[in-house]
């Protein structure tokens, strides 16, 4: 049998390869790329999708699998978690066709600079007809891959395996139920934080520079990544020993880039932490994006924006910007940081709204792959639902339905994965507090190595060998993902910084 699964493992490393040589096109296209590629590299890395896919679905690969179904590997091992988690992407590999995998990888491809050309315009008119396409082509996928509740199911099944959207509905009535009431306490007490030491001119090269700071102080590894600038942030990894981040920096918002790139910072640490022994498999990246978003909203909000956090870092950030921040105190300073306002943009809102706009996006995907709602549509209901959730309406298709990349790539069923993310990060957060108590002096001493130790030890190093709620239940002993000690978090910051 070992000698089988050498073969299988070798022949989804070549696999694996093919899709890095696609990944980096399609980073190179969000970064370096001129405008005028598009249409070649659309080409270009739907060839490559198309390659690896008919590598992946052979009919000899399926009968490695099944060869190795009954091998005598203990059940975490690396080698029966490889054989378990190739065998569920082979089925639903199979299950696409090769035309249909061209047909999305050129769409989405194409879909990200028609996207940017819109945003810069304006113009939800310039993207609509693409986006039909890519919404049509999600929902031909779904029907594909089949599912038995809802179409939506399939979808979301993508991007967090095994959930459902009658489980994301429980968590998200959960914490609906908290933060709604809170956001409407937190708006009669609006004057007591005070955010505007943030929008003063911050040199862009200075906000870069200190965001390096940042990256190297909680473990990121400049050897195995780098960082760079694009239209919406992300984090990509093509090894463990090369994983990037970019960010987005406005001179007169610091708190975008700053968190930002913590944020793409906690993913990059997921990615460069995963076992060298699972290196070039399909083990080797986050478990899902649930998790994944774990921890980039830990490093982001958690850590960043807390109050020991810049015990330790709030002086060094005076001596970048003593001329906008040295007349500003600390407290002034966690205050503004955490300041809670419903806002347009997702990536740059609070902690406490950021859900209510993952809730504006979850509804309005569901209605889109259920053919409740027509693409044309889809501005008026965007700025109906942000109406509903946060009582704004965008005043142009940039600030409402354009902002976010995803649904350009053909990312529907991704959304509510951010939401997820923020509840996983406390049930794990709550646990690595239990370990180690005293993170949060470690941290006012600018001491991040141990809570990173920690993650690395706990979640970082399985890759995707073990699912979410595996997990979770092995870390906490919970059997599944909870909201409430988020909405304990949530609660108890909040209620401290506006005095409730």
């Amino acid at each position: 049998m070992q000698e089988k699964f050498d073969t299988l493992k070798s022949k989804l490393v070549q696999i694996q390869n093919v899709n890095v040589s696609s990944a980096l096109l399609n980073w190179d296209q969000q970064v370096y790329m001129p405008p005028g590629g598009a249409a070649a590299r659309a080409e270009q890395i739907a060839t490559l999708d198309k390659i690896a896919h008919e590598m992946f679905t052979t009919d000899e690969i399926g009968e490695l699998l099944s060869e190795l179904s009954d091998a005598d590997f203990d059940v975490n091992s690396d080698e029966a978690c490889l054989i378990r988690v190739a065998r569920r992407d082979y089925d639903k590999a199979r299950k696409l066709s090769p035309e249909l995998v061209t047909e999305m990888s050129r769409t989405f491809s194409l879909g990200q600079r028609i996207w940017e050309q819109a945003r810069e315009a304006k113009s939800f008119a310039q993207f609509r007809e693409i986006l039909t396409k890519i919404v049509d082509l999600n929902i031909q996928k779904a029907e594909a891959f089949g599912y038995e509740d809802c179409i939506y199911d399939s979808l979301l099944d993508e991007y967090e395996p095994d959930m459902k959207t009658v489980d994301l509905n429980r968590v998200f009535d959960q914490l609906k139920a908290g933060l709604v009431p809170l956001v409407r306490a937190i708006a009669d007490q609006d004057k007591r934080v005070d955010a505007s030491c943030l929008q003063q001119d911050f040199d862009e090269t200075v906000q870069w520079d200190f965001g390096i700071v940042a990256l190297k102080a909680i473990g990121f590894d400049f050897e195995r990544g780098r960082q760079d600038r694009s239209v919406h942030p992300f984090t990509t990894s093509f090894s463990i020993h090369d994983v990037r981040v970019t960010t987005r920096i406005f001179k007169d918002m610091f708190s975008s880039g700053f968190f930002g790139t913590l944020h793409e910072g906690g993913h990059a640490l997921y990615e460069q932490n995963v076992s060298p022994e699972l290196e070039g498999t399909l083990l080797a990246s986050g478990t899902s994006l649930g998790v994944h978003e774990s921890q980039s909203r830990l490093w982001e909000n958690v850590v960043g924006r807390s109050r020991p956090f810049w015990q330790y870092y709030y002086r060094q950030l005076q001596d970048f910007f003593p001329g906008q921040l040295q007349a500003v105190s600390l407290n002034e300073f966690f205050r503004a940081i955490n300041k809670v306002q419903p806002s347009f943009i997702r990536v740059e809102a609070d902690e406490v709204t950021y859900n209510l706009h993952i809730f504006v996006r979850f509804e309005l995907e569901q209605a889109l792959v259920s053919q409740k709602l027509k693409v044309a549509d889809l501005p008026d209901a965007w700025n109906a639902k942000m109406d509903e959730y946060l009582g704004l309406t965008p005043t142009d298709d940039t600030l409402g339905v354009l902002q976010d990349v995803h649904w350009s790539s053909g990312l529907i069923g991704y959304f509510p994965t951010y939401a997820l993310g923020n509840v996983l990060s406390l049930q794990f957060y709550n646990q690595s507090l239990k370990d180690i108590p005293e993170l949060p002096e470690q941290f006012a001493r600018g001491e991040f190595g141990p809570l990173l130790e920690w993650f690395k030890e706990k979640i970082h190093r399985h890759g995707r060998k073990f699912t979410a709620n595996e997990l979770v239940e092995r870390l906490t002993g919970s059997p599944s993902i909870e909201a409430a000690p988020y909405l304990n978090y949530i609660q108890r910051k909040f209620s401290e910084i506006y005095d409730l």
